[in-house]
């Protein structure tokens, strides 16, 4: 299943969803491990999908 995530600080709000899911994933790990996975999951697949992403440009005036 794929899903379009559209934000308005683009990657670095990305990048702050990875890590605070990673975070919680850490924090619920004992005692809710299969939705700690979940997270970890989300995170890499946020992540990867990230790591695809054309630099960005930067232009010159």
């Amino acid at each position: 299943m794929a899903a379009i995530l559209r934000l308005p600080g683009g990657t670095r709000d990305a990048s702050e969803i990875v890590e605070a899911l990673l975070v919680a994933a850490q924090a619920r790990e004992t005692t809710a491990p299969e939705l700690a996975t979940r997270w970890r999951r989300i995170a890499d697949n946020i992540g990867d999908a990230l790591d695809t992403l054309p630099p960005p440009r930067q232009d010159t005036e």
